[in-house]
């Protein structure tokens, strides 16, 4: 039977920590949108805080958009909050928030 050396299990065992550590802390993809109409918009508007007058008079402010995918131009299954979305991962809890 062929023996591992201890450096090769002791490296083994940091990959596989630095990995979980990783995908635990990984932060949920954001998107800029607008959180009436949930259309995706620049980037940009969110950064500058950019408020727009909407065809009908009312002032709309872009917000980011945490998790979930576009589809139509539009963003669907994530949240406008960063906490209720769980990025999960190797070896992470599935319940809870973490601080932030």
């Amino acid at each position: 039977m062929r023996r591992l050396r201890s450096s090769t299990v002791v490296l083994g065992g940091m990959g596989v920590l630095a990995a979980t550590i990783t995908a635990c802390g990984a932060e949920p993809d954001r998107r800029c949108a607008d959180p009436v109409t949930l259309e995706e918009l620049p980037s940009y508007r969110c950064e500058t805080g950019g408020d727009d007058d909407d065809d009908d008079g009312t002032t709309v402010r872009p917000a980011y958009y945490y998790g979930g995918y576009v589809r139509e131009a539009r963003v669907a299954g994530g949240s406008f909050d960063r906490k209720a979305v769980e990025t999960g991962g190797f070896g992470c809890s599935s319940s809870g928030s973490s601080g932030g």
